[in-house]
């Protein structure tokens, strides 16, 4: 079977050799679980009416006949078409004899984009008309039947990479979008990985895949939830923000290795590359350690890592939330690059407008000529004996331009890696490439703090990530007298500097457990009483990770936005536009749920409803 270049990428690893184990991978369920070791490609054509899809077709199948279906995508002068299915693109000849009238005027009337199905025979092109471009370019289809299947109106835009659409209406036609080669790339890639991860985790390290409740109460702490009415007056159902409660009671009935595609809910608000619903890929592990956890996850990564990129290459480098803060102002650091800069002072003034207009905090330059005299207004608050300490402590050179600024520590760190980017971007629109899309720079960010101070009310706490995550084992003695500096047990996963993954060791022993959530959290222990009796019956030690699909295969594919790699995305408003969702229900719909609808008396509100 011949495949176009693109799918072939796709498939290639599927069909290469791959090390198994005939060891029985636990006990009596050996025979099911042992794996054959051959694969094989696909079969595209298998079940339906064609015998072989638009992108296969070569020179080797000359004299073939075939059948044919797709999509009308280019007709040329009622002589030629170039049909398109899913696998690719091929040419078909338009009959010109009159015996063969009714099969012309189906394939010269039908408009672009209608579906046909045609049988006819793979001949050679006449020679100096190949189409080396095309991979099915030293053929073409002599067509003896046509039918058309179904006639196409008049489309909202062209079905062409190269036409520039606006992300409104591809949204709204998503099913158009969704054929064109980008979007079938990359879902075909991501359906390719997870397929990749599954195998990697059941197959070969005995994970079970394990469905977990859509429907379920409201978590305190982390992100807001949506909220499901129910037949009783005054009582809801949540949608899950991830299936964290759930994957830690497995763990407590013993399962051990647990893993899931799993759908998550998180009612954002309006975010630009944020999903209200979306996929990642959820792991808990028993009797494991975070050392555990990161080899687990740096072999999953190698191993359902697209071919047609450069390997990943393991171990991941690791740093902490303190040096990632301290280096890069920022605890998901792009590392593709470092902090040397070029800039031209026009650049400086640029970026302190910048800092000034977003952050109304004030940035100061300071230009280090030959001699290492310091060009700044700074350097009247400095002793000049101080300098050559602070040249040490940033590892300064001649020439080198340093942006200093002043305030609260975290809040000064995140400053300047938020400028550390923007000057990346005043570099690479002059051509300086910094970023390279075609490099993935790993990064595990461990260390983090167990505990934030609230923004409402900085004398409280709240968890950092989630209520939780177990404390570092060195600073346990610090929950009791200073919770603020105790470390935990979670770590990230950082990708070109996004966050692809998150996870931790979690808390096994309910005394502590309670503790952290009535005495330091002050939240309301009822919510969470059966995680803390599941604790006190025998939970083992435990800890996971969750990577985040969507982000992950965007990264991948180097697509825009993660709304290019789901199929059905929703606008950065969390609306469908394709189904106008959300939508308003009737009264009476509402009254088994005990629901009043309080619209809003704002003008501008009503207006919208």
């Amino acid at each position: 079977m011949y495949l176009p270049s693109w799918l072939s990428q796709l498939y290639r690893g599927l069909s290469r050799p791959i090390r198994r184990t005939t060891q029985p991978i636990w006990g009596s369920l050996s025979r099911s679980l042992v794996l054959s070791s051959q694969r094989r490609n696909p079969e595209f054509s298998s079940f339906v009416v064609r015998t072989n899809t638009c992108g296969e077709l070569r020179s080797s199948h000359l004299g073939q006949e075939v059948t044919l279906c797709g999509w009308i995508q280019y007709r040329r002068q009622n002589t030629f078409l170039v049909l398109r299915d899913f696998h690719g693109l091929v040419q078909v000849i338009i009959p010109q004899d009159e015996s063969a009238a009714s099969v012309r005027k189906i394939l010269c009337e039908a408009p672009m984009e209608s579906v046909v199905q045609v049988s006819g025979t793979v001949i050679s092109r006449p020679a100096g008309q190949e189409n080396p471009k095309m991979p099915t370019g030293e053929i073409e289809i002599k067509v003896k039947t046509a039918e058309l299947l179904n006639a196409c109106k008049k489309l909202p835009f062209e079905i062409k990479d190269f036409m520039k659409k606006t992300e409104a209406l591809r949204l709204q036609y998503r099913y158009l979008d969704l054929r064109s080669f980008q979007m079938q790339y990359n879902l075909r890639l991501r359906s390719q990985m997870v397929m990749k991860m599954r195998d990697y985790l059941c197959n070969l390290h005995g994970f079970v895949d394990i469905e977990t409740p859509t429907l379920f109460k409201r978590t305190p702490g982390g992100a807001k939830e949506f909220l499901v009415p129910s037949r009783e007056p005054g009582k809801f159902y949540s949608l899950p923000q991830s299936p964290q409660q759930f994957k830690q009671l497995l763990m407590v009935g013993g399962l051990d290795r647990y893993f899931q595609v799993a759908r998550c809910y998180r009612d954002e608000g309006s975010r630009p590359d944020r999903q209200p619903e979306f996929t990642q890929i959820d792991i808990e592990m028993s009797f494991v350690d975070q050392t555990g956890i990161q080899s687990l996850i740096e072999g999953l990564l190698q191993y359902s890592w697209p071919n047609d990129k450069d390997p990943v290459v393991v171990p991941f480098p690791s740093m902490t939330f303190a040096e990632a803060l301290a280096t890069y102002g920022t605890d998901k650091p792009d590392t593709r690059f470092g902090m040397k800069k070029y800039l031209k002072r026009k650049d400086i003034e640029s970026i302190r407008k910048f800092s000034a207009d977003h952050f109304d905090q004030e940035i100061l330059p300071v230009f280090l000529n030959t001699n290492r005299n310091w060009n700044s207004p700074v350097a009247n608050f400095i002793m000049e004996s101080k300098r050559p300490e602070l040249i040490r402590l940033m590892e300064t050179q001649e020439e080198d331009v340093v942006l200093l600024t002043a305030g609260e520590h975290n809040k000064a760190c995140s400053l300047l890696g938020k400028l550390r980017l923007e000057c990346a971007d005043l570099l690479e629109t002059r051509g300086v490439v910094l970023r390279d899309p075609t490099l993935f720079s790993f990064l595990w960010v461990v260390d983090f703090p167990l505990f934030l101070p609230k923004e409402e009310n900085p004398r409280e706490l709240e968890s950092a990530h989630h209520p939780f995550t177990a404390p570092h084992p060195s600073d346990i003695h610090l929950l009791y007298t200073e919770p603020k500096k105790v470390r935990s047990q979670h770590y990230d996963l950082v990708l070109n500097g996004n966050e692809i993954g998150g996870g931790s060791i979690r808390i096994h022993n309910a005394e502590l457990q309670r503790y952290i959530l009535a005495t330091l959290l002050k939240e309301d222990v009822k919510l969470l009483s059966h995680i803390l009796q599941a604790l006190d019956y025998g939970a083992p030690p435990h800890g996971g990770i969750a990577l985040g699909l969507d982000r992950l295969i965007c990264l991948v594919t180097g697509s825009p936005s993660i709304r290019d790699v789901i199929a059905f995305p929703k606008s950065f408003r969390g609306h469908d536009l394709m189904s106008n969702t959300p939508d308003s229900i009737p009264p009476e719909e509402l009254k088994p749920y005990h629901i009043q609808v309080s619209w809003p008396t704002d003008s501008k509100a009503a207006k919208a409803h």
